[in-house]
């Protein structure tokens, strides 16, 4: 079942922990925005440490541990990989530089995730290409037994399965009734039930998930690694994907349980983010910051309610009041009165 289309429904309530996390996260989003500005060398050694705890928890999370002296070496440095463990954490580290460096150039579709899988795997024999066997989930209990958790969809669906959800996406970012975040963790959600891969599908749903931020403007994954955070709450992401897989295949399941694990985990780091950050104040306000940065985003006019749902978690006076703002300061002109009225920017 797509949880893309789920959630796209006509009167589906997003639920009140679910809308907060959305406010809180607009909010830190425009917070970004103002430290990029202005601690730019501080940004420079987050990101290299940043790269080097994704590629070596992302592993770590699917049991490919590598010797902690080496990870330096491996992920920032020149040192050839020894086993196939090192090996896959480099290529980790090749397809997260691909992801950081090509985000705006890189579309959501079949030859990216291939192209991501590929990377992320090596050498192996199937790397890039989907299962050629159906394969269960299974559950190691402490006994020693095993268990089948989920039945994934199965290899002879996979490719169209895969091309579906990328659909889905696509037509949820045209139709934009569904927020952007909620979209992006409904596909990491759906794409980990599809289980295309016969290895590797953890952490190419991670690295799917940190292209899709960058690309709608959360960029804390560059600075904080989200796999890093993901790890730490490692027995939360198993629960919450058991939780939420249930029903999955007949459309009777529910994805909010995994939906906001996945926006926790954004926050998260983005509370991390400032802290380590400093605390740099803006003489405007973040909320100011926030609104601002939307307006950058946008096109070269938009109205009231655009802006609004660029600003998740921002009033409407306050919008208000930085658009007047900006009107003073001669960047913006109103073409028109009242909620309808579109906004151009001048210059």
């Amino acid at each position: 079942m797509n949880t893309l289309r789920l959630l796209a429904q006509e009167g589906l309530q997003v639920p009140a922990g679910t809308a907060w996390y959305l406010a809180d996260l607009g909010e830190a989003r425009g917070k970004q925005e103002l430290f990029k500005r202005q601690v730019p060398q501080k940004l420079k050694v987050l990101l290299e440490h940043a790269l080097i705890e994704s590629a070596v928890s992302s592993n770590r999370i699917e049991g490919v541990n590598i010797d902690p002296k080496r990870a330096w070496t491996l992920v920032l440095g020149g040192a050839r990989y020894r086993d196939r463990n090192e090996e896959e954490v480099r290529g980790y580290r090749d397809a997260l530089k691909l992801v950081h460096e090509k985000a705006r150039e890189l579309p959501i579709n079949e030859p990216t995730v291939l192209e991501l899988h590929q990377l992320a795997r090596g050498e192996i024999w199937d790397a890039g290409k989907y299962k050629e066997r159906d394969s269960d989930i299974i559950e190691r209990l402490p006994t020693g037994e095993e268990r089948v958790r989920f039945k994934p969809v199965s290899a002879a669906e996979t490719p169209k399965a895969i091309a579906a959800l990328i659909m889905a996406w696509r037509d949820a970012q045209d139709a934009a009734r569904v927020h952007p975040l909620l979209a992006a963790a409904a596909f990491n959600f759906d794409f980990l039930c599809i289980h295309p891969f016969r290895d590797g599908n953890g952490r190419v749903s991670r690295l799917l998930l940190l292209l899709m931020c960058h690309q709608l403007g959360y960029e804390v994954g560059r600075y904080i690694s989200l796999e890093r955070v993901i790890e730490q709450n490692k027995e939360r992401y198993y629960e919450t994907l058991q939780h939420s897989s249930l029903g999955w295949h007949e459309g009777r399941h529910d994805p909010w349980h995994y939906i906001n694990y996945l926006l926790y985990v954004l926050k998260t780091a983005y509370q991390e983010f400032e802290a380590r950050v400093g605390d740099v104040k803006s003489p405007r306000g973040a909320k100011t910051e926030v609104v601002l940065d939307a307006i950058a985003r946008l096109g070269p006019s938009f109205a009231l309610g655009e802006l609004e749902r660029a600003c998740p978690g921002v009033s409407r006076d306050m919008v208000r009041r930085v658009l007047r703002s900006e009107q003073r300061a001669e960047r913006l002109a109103s073409e028109g009165r009242g909620p309808g009225a579109r906004w151009r920017k001048r210059g």
